[in-house]
């Protein structure tokens, strides 16, 4: 089996990549190579009995892509694509990267006439307020950011070129992933993991929103488990309503907060600091805040129970404690 990862250079990339080389199956099947793509050179993998190349290119030119669909992945991760802040920011680029790039890909693949499966990451950024308490499975998307329209087009093809047969696609809406590992990104939820990772590596943070923002999170070992999942489901039983919302964690900010402090302490925790930004503050407003998540759940997606966990998840994962 061929995999194809785009985005492999990014944290969530760079995770499931080195899961797929733990695992060495998808599908039940050995995988014989690896294609890892980014517009930055992706590192390799050491993969016994596994071909891995690394490609770097512009998702948007064609020309890449044609090349790199050309070698017939049998399973296509698709998590290339410009973040929530920059796609704000930068109108062309996020357009370009996050649709033009998409519907590059996507059309390759129908050129190429083998109906790979494609797992497309899009995002909970797609719905737009006024939310419920919770929001069902069945509510309308209405994004109000340029990122969460770009990705709701991408989810619109997704189930167009699935309908039509030319691919086997599957979309996943995932939460904020937290705890990002590294340094902070121009993501406007960047600083959800912030205020956990610079505190627990000794650093101050800042809160750019109040205490009373709720939201929903997932670890990086969540996203990597939703994105094998994905590539592994049946799509017979998914139906044609081919995206799905990922379960994860709804807690306010302040529990975010509170758990970081049973876990590692209140020193820990005083390293915080709230400093309001309304550039922030008018993107984050208009997100939703916790999900029902029950088509995902019942397909056997599986997220953590308690923000407890995701803080233990970075502490094992990235600290060694």
């Amino acid at each position: 089996m061929r995999i194809l990862v785009t985005g492999a250079a990014g944290m969530i990339g760079r995770k499931l990549v080195e899961r797929l080389v733990r695992q060495g199956r998808v599908r039940g099947e050995r995988i014989t190579a690896l294609d890892l793509h980014d517009i930055v050179p992706p590192a390799g993998a050491a993969f016994d009995g596994a071909e891995v190349t690394t490609f770097s290119g512009d998702i948007a030119d064609p020309s890449v892509i044609e090349g790199l669909i050309s070698r017939r992945p049998d399973v296509v991760f698709h998590l290339a694509g410009v973040v929530s802040g920059e796609a704000e920011a930068n109108f062309d680029l996020g357009y370009r990267v996050n649709l033009d790039g998409t519907r590059a890909l996507f059309d390759a693949i129908r050129l190429a006439a083998y109906a790979p499966r494609v797992v497309f990451t899009s995002s909970i950024a797609v719905f737009g307020a006024p939310f419920p308490d919770v929001v069902p499975d069945e509510f309308h998307p209405t994004p109000l950011t340029s990122y969460g329209t770009q990705k709701l087009i991408g989810e619109a093809l997704l189930a167009d070129y699935t309908r039509r047969g030319f691919m086997d696609g599957i979309g996943i809406r995932l939460p904020t992933i937290c705890v990002r590992p590294g340094k902070p990104n121009k993501a406007a939820s960047s600083f959800f993991s912030g205020i956990i990772r610079e505190p627990l590596n000794g650093q101050e943070a800042v809160l750019p929103v109040p205490r009373s923002v709720v939201h929903t999170h997932a670890s990086p070992r969540s996203a990597v488990g939703f994105l094998i999942r994905a590539a592994e489901i049946d799509g017979a039983a998914v139906g044609p309503r081919r995206n799905l919302t990922m379960p994860g964690v709804g807690v306010t900010v302040g529990e975010q907060i509170e758990a970081l402090e049973r876990v590692a302490g209140s020193n820990v925790v005083s390293l915080i600091r709230e400093v309001p930004d309304e550039t922030v503050w008018s993107i984050v407003k208009n997100w939703p805040t916790r999900f029902e998540s029950r088509r995902a759940r019942e397909l056997g997606f599986v997220a953590e129970t308690s923000f407890d966990e995701i803080v233990k998840v970075y502490m094992a994962e990235e600290l060694g404690r």
